[in-house]
């Protein structure tokens, strides 16, 4: 009987368990659909925005101060994490990817100075025991991301740029494909790039036919602090898409688990009351042929 009640102690322990993941599922579905209809109204802007200044400094040569190529003597790493756990390997897949980038500017390239800015809470600790490395942390930003709480930290960092505190700026986060899928990315956020990558410096003839007013310099010179704030908000918006969608795939195969799991409690449970029920039958027919001897 002792084991039986040990079944059905596993047993009630996993059904609440079941219960929670299965509502923490339904939380991060809802909290998923609309981070994914966040960051897919994004993209088309952003990618516009990058199209239009591609067009414009592929081949006229228009530079800005957040153009500027310096040797690499101070580096910023911005790492995007989640507040939160329980969303499988997101959170480590980041951790894994700045801890490489770190090692890769300390002990190959030896920069002089690297500094991390953290947005959110599994990154900051994870990189707090490491002393001098972490700037800053703004793990409330992703409570609530406000383009202009985003965009404001954007421009500290490239004011900082053109200051000259840091010569090159990257990004790591998880880039969102599907609920599935997490990409793993690591932007080069500044110096910006030229749009050598665009179709337009393929042929002239590709080359969207704009018509610039004021002039090419003075639109490019306005627009690139705007497409580099943009950029900034959709790797947020990226990240907590790909977040949500993490947690919701890892909730659905805990409470998956959880379920397979019952299965085979009960199977035991029954075969243990079983067993125990024939034993009890034994015993009693013993006793009765005894009697009867």
């Amino acid at each position: 009987m002792a084991n039986l009640k040990e079944v059905r102690t596993r047993i009630a322990s996993v059904s609440s368990t079941q219960q929670i993941t299965s509502a923490m599922k339904m939380v991060s579905a809802a909290k998923f659909r609309r981070a994914q209809n966040a960051i897919i109204g994004m993209r088309p802007y952003a990618a516009m925005l990058s199209e239009i200044i591609g067009d414009i400094d592929v081949e006229d040569g228009v530079q800005t101060p957040y153009h500027e190529v310096r040797k690499p003597a101070s580096v910023l790493l911005v790492v995007v994490t989640s507040n939160k756990g329980l969303c499988g390997a997101f959170n480590s897949n980041v951790i894994k990817e700045a801890s490489a980038r770190v090692s890769h500017y300390t002990d190959t390239l030896h920069v002089d100075k690297l500094s991390m800015i953290t947005i959110g809470k599994r990154g900051s600790e994870f990189f707090a025991k490491r002393k001098g490395l972490v700037e800053a942390s703004y793990d409330d930003m992703l409570d609530n991301p406000s383009f202009d709480s985003i965009a404001a930290l954007a421009e500290q960092i490239m004011q900082s740029f053109c200051d000259r505190k840091y010569d090159y700026v990257e990004l790591i986060y998880n880039q969102f494909k599907n609920s599935l899928t997490q990409i793993l990315s690591t932007e080069q956020f500044l110096p910006v790039e030229p749009g050598k990558s665009q179709k337009a410096a393929a042929k002239q003839s590709q080359r969207n036919d704009y018509i610039y007013e004021p002039n090419k310099e003075d639109i490019l010179r306005n627009m690139i602090p705007l497409t580099l704030r943009s950029q900034f908000y959709r790797v947020i918006l990226d990240s907590l898409a790909a977040e949500h969608g993490a947690r919701m795939t890892a909730m659905q195969k805990a409470t998956d688990n959880a379920t397979e799991l019952l299965k085979d409690l009960k199977l035991s449970y029954n075969k243990a009351r079983q067993a125990a029920i024939t034993n009890e039958i034994i015993e009693i027919v013993s006793g009765s042929e005894a009697l009867k001897g």
